[in-house]
């Protein structure tokens, strides 16, 4: 008999663990809105940047980069944050990751030394945050974001919600689930918050290039000024190459309040060797390379976030917010007892219909409850589709 005995609950992935029931459905078409990656549709990495790898791996880019990632990046990555977003940062506080979730992974196994250690989330929020938390042992709180005032944070939420356990205050915006931007005065505000009860703040902006709404936006270190941010980015996103798996993490930490932080995170970093060295060279100085991708994504997400978002609520039983940036939208739906919860809406409906939507509650049990994801990134015939026979199902499920 194996000795070993494993006490950790299983990590969930709304995203991901409804594929299990795609494959009972035999053969029946899936449309799959389920996860955020643009290539499974009418979209694809640029020309340049897949020259880019090739001409990496020719010239013997196979090795072992530094941990903390390839410096000519780092430097890359230094330019654009301390230029677009203000930052103060130079290249030892930038650390390269493998996607956005290795970063994660680094802070909270840094950061949980006691089940009494907690986070303060936006709800909703991508599910990785609430299952690496979970995982290394330590609790989260979610404050509200406003449904009725497009998914804006609620201040008065967020300020109740701090404790004497609170280690973080997290930022993600442009948002995942909700599609939200947050405004600028309201991001100030939760920077001014952390810098009075001395918290630091996480700020996720992997989706900063796709803002397709005329909405300004600004980046969490431009405004923070003096109060540390540790800043998440990557290249997966705006530059179309989800499975590159290449992130990135800073510290915008002027007084150096989180040095110890950084380094426990580099030491990590050191002991899973590092990231794709050709991947890595392949981004060396990609912000002064060709960007008229972006400015394709970004029109081609604006016409699909307004179909969207007007066939939803053409629906009965299904209301939606329209996106302002990223790649969601985060309906709401009235379960009227013919289902027990969204988990359950969802597991119906792709029974049905082949449709795989996220269920709501996996992002937040408090402020996701009720409610759906869906991608905006299948062209307007697919989302047609699926969404009349989303249709069809919600008036035969009266």
């Amino acid at each position: 008999m194996v000795r070993i005995q494993i006490k950790k609950e299983l990590v969930k992935s709304p995203l991901r663990d409804l594929l299990k029931i795609v494959k009972e459905l035999k053969g029946m078409k899936t449309y799959p809105f389920n996860i955020g990656d643009p290539n499974k549709f009418d979209f694809d990495t640029p020309e340049f940047l897949k020259n880019e790898l090739i001409k990496a791996v020719k010239e013997r880019n196979g090795y072992y980069s530094e941990a903390e990632g390839d410096m000519e990046l780092r430097k890359t990555i230094v330019e654009r944050e301390n230029k677009k977003n203000n930052a103060s940062i130079t290249e030892d506080d930038v650390i390269i990751t493998q996607g956005i979730s290795e970063g994660l992974s680094f802070i909270f196994s840094s950061l949980i030394d006691s089940e009494k250690d907690e986070f303060l989330l936006p709800g909703p929020a991508y599910p990785s945050y609430i299952q690496y938390i979970k995982f290394f042992g330590g609790k989260y709180a979610t404050y509200k974001t406003d449904e009725s005032d497009s998914w804006q944070p609620d201040i008065d939420d967020l300020r109740k919600k701090i404790n004497e356990n609170t280690k973080l205050i997290s930022i993600i915006n442009p948002n995942n689930p909700t599609g939200s931007v947050y405004e600028s005065r309201i991001v100030k505000e939760i920077v001014n918050i952390a810098g009075e009860e001395e918290i630091p703040v996480l700020s996720d902006e992997i989706y900063d290039e796709l803002i397709f709404d005329n909405t300004r936006y600004e980046g969490t270190s431009s405004i923070a000024k003096d109060i540390p941010v540790i800043g998440l980015n990557g290249f997966s996103k705006s530059y179309l190459v989800p499975g590159w798996r290449l992130g990135y993490m800073y510290f915008h930490d002027a007084q150096n309040q989180l040095s110890r932080l950084k380094e426990l995170i580099k030491s990590l970093a050191r002991n899973r060797l590092s990231a794709c060295t050709p991947v890595m060279k392949a981004f060396v100085g990609i912000y002064s390379k060709p960007r008229d991708h972006i400015e394709i994504i970004n029109k081609k997400l604006k016409d699909r976030a307004a179909f969207a978002h007007k066939k939803l609520n053409e629906i009965e039983g299904i209301s939606a917010v329209k996106p302002q940036g990223a790649f969601y939208i985060f309906p709401k739906v009235e379960l009227n007892g013919r289902w027990k919860n969204d988990e359950e809406f969802c597991i119906d409906l792709l029974k049905n219909t082949g449709i795989i939507f996220p269920y709501g509650s996996g992002f937040d049990p408090v402020y996701g409850k009720d409610h759906f994801r869906s991608v905006i990134l299948p062209p307007v015939e697919m989302m047609e589709e699926a969404f009349g026979k989303l249709e069809d199902f919600m008036k035969n499920s009266k």
